[in-house]
């Protein structure tokens, strides 16, 4: 078996401070040490060889590779900053990027589109190849149905890009829902009928201490306690069950990112970080020794 600790994170795009936010975001993935990072809301800035993308910085300062998906629809971030920056989904690792594809997410049916996007970057382990994806839901805690009809939409991409041999898929992102709401229930497909048939995520918050609530949304971040939300648990690590091809079994889950160094706050979410393993799974029959 092959270890794959795996991050999710939402850097807050450029909101704040955040050039000393980027520090403290670099420092803390540098200590969690992982082997794939999901990113989202990540900012570039820039064309061709002036271009600079906060997902390439980061996997220089870690020595890992990179993809990226920006947003087909950055303008309503860019108007609440003035700024003309671009907004989108990363996957950082430690491992050899080998296929990118991306899908388009429902968008609301009434005001400024949301742009989200689900990210794929086919990813060459020692235990072969891994389909990992990073993708950000639809905010506000009205919008249930839309986060539905994207979860539908994401299950439908990731179906699609795992092949029927081999390492099972590893989902990661802001689902900017609870986990007992319809659409985090239906992301799993173990409470509900899942989006697609016999596409089952296990939720690696399930590994975790039992007396770790997993707070990525917080109160006592002064970033999150503006809006007045509660606190929550609202960012995922999700892995696919075992197959007859191999495994992504979850040994623990835990947060990190949760605190301000120096007095900054990295970003407005705290960061999961779970730990698999990767693998041949062991089928053991009845009456077996």
């Amino acid at each position: 078996m092959t270890p794959c600790r795996v991050v999710t994170w939402n850097l807050w795009w450029r909101f704040g401070d955040w050039a000393r936010r980027f520090e403290v975001i670099a420092a803390v993935l540098a200590e969690a040490a992982p082997d794939v990072v999901g990113l989202q809301e990540v900012w570039a800035r820039g064309s061709g060889v002036d271009s600079v993308n906060a997902a390439g910085l980061l996997a220089k300062r870690l020595g890992m590779h990179w993809a990226w998906v920006p947003s087909p629809a950055p303008e309503r971030w860019q108007r609440k900053l003035d700024d003309a920056s671009a907004f989108g989904n990363a996957v950082l690792s430690r491992w050899p990027v080998a296929g990118v594809a991306h899908a388009d997410l429902p968008a609301p049916s009434s005001g400024a589109p949301d742009g989200r996007r689900v990210l794929l970057a086919a990813l060459d382990t020692p235990a072969g190849r891994l389909p990992f994806f990073t993708t950000q839901l639809s905010a506000f805690p009205g919008r249930s149905a839309l986060r539905c009809a994207q979860v539908r939409r994401i299950a439908e991409f990731v179906a699609a890009h795992t092949p029927d041999a081999g390492l099972p898929p590893v989902v990661t992102g802001d689902l900017n829902a609870v986990p007992e709401s319809d659409e985090v229930r239906l992301m799993e497909g173990f409470l509900t009928e899942p989006a697609v048939p016999d596409l089952l995520l296990v939720d690696a918050w399930r590994y975790a201490a039992p007396d770790d609530r997993g707070i990525t949304w917080s109160r006592g971040n002064p970033h999150a306690a503006v809006t007045g939300e509660p606190d929550a648990r609202i960012d995922y690590v999700l892995v696919g069950t075992p197959r007859a091809g191999g495994a992504a079994l979850v040994e623990s889950a835990r947060v990190v990112g949760d605190r301000p160094r120096d007095g900054i706050w990295p970003s407005d979410h705290a960061a999961v970080v779970a730990d698999l393993q990767l693998g041949a799974p062991v089928f053991v029959g009845p009456g077996a020794a």
